[in-house]
């Protein structure tokens, strides 16, 4: 019974000892679980951050491309004819034909993008009038001119109505009676000229304004519109026409040829770094060794002096020996 209750605070000791080492360990598990967890963490958050700058900038750079290298697509203006009217006959009140001076300049820039290829035509918007029936065909010419008032480019398109009979014209008429009383639609015609079918901007002379003349002084119009519509090739017509997988492979290629740039930085920044701890390694043991080396070498002189001088060498105490001696 002595022995067991002698026994029994050593065996308390030794579990205490025990559950202090256990928990000591379990601290340091959990700091090193805890400090290569952050180290994830910052490495993950680092490597995403790069990840979307590198996407970014790929981006940036395809819509910089895009938006220089893509002309605008279309282009239209309206179109509001003039006459002269001072006329010497009392007989006719218009003088000319209705002539239209349209502007290519938007905000002091070209509308025309140099070396792409266009297609102009004008909207006429006419009443199905017995005037207009009676015209028949009219022409239309077009010219270009440039800043100094030099002519580009011109050309001459002819036009008319569609004809319809009097018994469609009637049977029209009353199938759209109603429309025609409360004002949804009216009686007319809208027809697309083409003036120019593939028109390409001189660089050295571009067109600024284009000047349409209706060669015909009783043609009754409402409204009239310039339509310019550009005709893409090549890598303009993938752009244009597939503009989500060009943007696709834009930015992939982007981000792939910036992501090989980083990585061939950051490997030779690694070598880098390598070559100059190495070399300062190698310095300090090249300097090491020259250090023993001049040690031994001054050691060497040293004991090499000693041996020359030794027999000449004398103590006082010698030399009082000596001197009593004699």
């Amino acid at each position: 019974m002595d022995q067991g209750s002698h026994l029994r605070p050593g065996d308390d000791g030794e579990l205490s000892v025990l559950i202090g080492q256990m928990l000591l360990g379990f601290r340091d598990s959990f700091v090193m679980v805890m400090s290569r967890t952050r180290q994830r963490v910052i490495q993950g958050f680092i490597v995403f951050s790069i990840v979307v700058l590198l996407l970014w900038i790929a981006a940036f750079l395809y819509g910089s491309f895009y938006y220089s290298y893509m002309p605008k697509a279309a282009f239209s203006s309206p179109v509001h004819y003039y006459y002269r009217a001072d006329c010497e006959s009392p007989a006719s009140f218009l003088c000319s034909y209705p002539v239209a001076n349209v502007s290519l300049m938007r905000n002091k820039k070209h509308v025309l993008t140099f070396g792409q290829a266009y297609r102009m035509s004008l909207q006429l918007e006419m009443p199905d009038s017995p005037t207009n029936q009676e015209l028949g065909m009219f022409m239309i010419k077009t010219t270009c001119f440039s800043r100094d008032g030099g002519q580009v480019a011109s050309s001459a398109r002819s036009s008319m109505l569609r004809y319809h009979s009097d018994l469609l014209m009637n049977l029209k008429t009353l199938l759209f009676l109603p429309a025609f009383l409360t004002g949804v639609a009216e009686q007319e015609q809208v027809l697309q000229v083409e003036l120019f079918s593939d028109y390409t901007d001189d660089p050295y002379a571009p067109s600024v304004t284009a000047v349409i003349e209706i060669m015909s002084n009783k043609v009754q119009i409402y409204s009239s519109q310039l339509y310019i519509h550009a005709h893409f090739t090549g890598i303009r017509h993938l752009l244009f026409n597939f503009p989500l997988l060009s943007a696709l492979v834009g930015v992939s290629s982007n981000f792939i040829f910036l992501s090989l740039l980083f990585v061939l930085s950051y490997v030779r920044l690694l070598f880098r770094v390598d070559l100059g701890a190495e070399q300062l390694r190698t310095d300090g043991l090249l300097s090491n060794r020259d250090r023993n080396l001049n040690n031994n070498q001054h050691e060497d002189a040293a004991a090499g002096t000693a041996e020359l001088m030794g027999p000449l060498q004398m103590t006082p105490t010698n030399l009082s020996q000596e001197r009593t001696h004699l």
